[in-house]
């Protein structure tokens, strides 16, 4: 089995188009791995009956010279996903039981080109967090430890169950969401590869949605190569997606050529705080002199507006999230509670105990900056600022063709450790603005700090240009050499 779980998800790709062994044998070593890892609950629903039969369909395609560009490859699909006839409950109560009719656009397109599902992974609840803590399921654990530390830790959100099963090896990639970080923050964290793609390069349409204007999925791997690979096969059009960009899906895998001579690569002045901890900033030094050494050519910019990154998407999200979450009443789907007391009452007792506190939260804030006499002091505001955020990258990009910055300003923290909301908000601070503007990021593994946990540096593009991100990745994961793996502490 452990030598199954060593390959990446390239090579595991290679290995079953030359016949080495057979996606069932595949689907048997992480179903396998999967069940021995439960202490971790990075998966909310496990699958091992569908994955089997997926798993054999892609044997007779790869045998009868058929297969996808993805066949036999086992995933992890974020609970946000709907997935037809298997539970899609957004880690919230008031979707229990929910299975829908219908597959989300980015999950089809993964099982058209041959992939097979271990399971849905567990995430903050509607994707609201920094944490993976608010799952209706309990919290996800990190499988990274500090040296010599028993304490556990969270493995970042709100993709955290994708990013746990990626970085434990009980899934050869998985999928996520980001709408203020929630792919790259949570890569950080656990050592992998998450990408953000342009906002409307994958289909929204079936993905249960938070903050709509925000919301884009993405892939998390253990290299760039594979977050390429599962990339190419999440984007494209979708005409049942209003904001799906209808523009070519690019071979992002060949965009990994390793020279990126003469490429100009900003830094932002902005993203240097008197609060960030003195490992980050070496570790993003490092991620400069790497650069340098290939060939390119370190430029400063501004992106003035960047201090109010984070107020402008406090606003922002949970005002779309008050939006998107009316339609959960107890009437057509999910949790009902009715005592009797008539429609506004069981509308009011299923949100009580269908909503868990930080979405309730969320709820609220956007309630109050929707409402007449302050929309205008706030949301409008907000949208105006945003706009401004935006122009600051446009700029930027005219001088330069990619920005170099830190993913979150700390390593893993512990379960439990963070229970002051805004606290729990400025894991977001460095991810928040290329989120605002749209534009692709992807955080990569690139150092340890003191207690040997992983750090990530954040490379932004501009607009459908996730093949430079990409690129100059590769360069950075060749220079940094990243090879450092938690211990399976979850298997004694």
């Amino acid at each position: 089995m452990s030598d199954f779980l060593a390959l990446t998800l390239a090579e595991a790709r290679d290995g079953l188009y030359r016949r080495d062994f057979t996606a069932r044998e595949l689907a048997d070593a992480y179903i396998e791995a999967m069940a021995a890892a439960r202490a971790l609950n990075a998966y909310c629903a496990e699958t091992p009956e569908r994955a089997l039969a997926m798993a054999a369909a892609a044997d007779q395609a790869l045998a009868a010279g058929n297969a996808g560009p993805l066949a036999g490859i086992p995933l992890g699909i974020k609970d946000l996903f709907c997935t037809k006839d298997v539970l899609s409950q957004a880690s919230s109560r008031i979707l229990e039981g929910f299975k829908p009719r219908y597959e989300s656009t980015v999950t089809a397109n993964l099982w058209r080109d041959g992939a097979v599902m271990l399971g849905k992974t567990a995430m903050d609840e509607f994707a609201m967090g920094s944490s993976t803590e608010t799952a209706v399921t309990g919290p996800v654990t990190n499988p990274w430890r500090g040296e010599g530390s028993n304490k556990n830790l969270v493995p970042g959100g709100s993709s955290g169950g994708s990013s746990a099963a990626v970085a434990a090896k009980i899934a050869l990639g998985a999928t996520g969401t980001d709408t203020g970080g929630s792919i790259r923050q949570p890569a950080a964290f656990t050592g992998t590869v998450g990408i953000k793609p342009t906002y409307g390069r994958c289909s929204r349409w079936g993905i249960i949605a938070f903050a709509s204007s925000l919301d884009q999925a993405g892939p998390i791997a253990r290299t760039v190569r594979d977050a390429a690979i599962l990339l190419k096969s999440m984007a494209g059009h979708d005409p049942k997606d209003s904001t799906s960009i209808n523009a070519p899906v690019p071979d992002f895998e060949a965009a990994l050529s390793g020279d990126i001579r003469g490429l100009k690569v900003g830094i932002p002045k902005e993203y240097h705080t008197t609060q960030m901890p003195a490992e980050i900033e070496a570790l993003w030094q490092q991620g400069i002199a790497w650069l340098k050494d290939a060939g390119a050519k370190i430029v400063d910019v501004s992106l003035p507006h960047t201090q109010y990154a984070l107020a402008t998407y406090y606003i922002v999200a949970p005002a779309e999230a008050s939006s998107n979450l009316a339609r959960y009443d107890g009437v057509r789907y999910g949790l009902r509670v009715n005592n009797g007391g008539g429609l506004h009452d069981m509308y009011a007792k299923t949100r009580a105990a269908g909503f868990g506190k930080e979405v309730k939260r969320r709820i609220l804030i956007g309630t109050y900056v929707l409402s007449a006499g302050y929309y205008d002091a706030y949301y409008l505001k907000a949208q105006q600022v945003r706009t401004l955020i935006a122009r600051d990258f446009a700029e930027a990009f005219k001088k330069v063709d990619v920005l170099l910055t830190p993913t979150a300003p700390s390593s893993a923290f512990g379960i439990g450790e963070t229970t002051d909301p805004i606290a729990m908000y400025l894991n977001d601070v460095f991810t928040v603005p290329a989120s605002l503007a749209g534009l692709p990021a992807m955080s990569l593994p690139a150092g340890l700090d003191k207690a040997g946990l992983p750090l990530g540096l954040q490379l932004i593009g501009k607009v459908l240009d996730e093949e430079t991100v990409i690129k100059v990745g590769g360069v950075i994961e060749r220079a940094a050499g990243f090879a450092a793996q938690p211990k399976p502490w979850w298997r004694s």
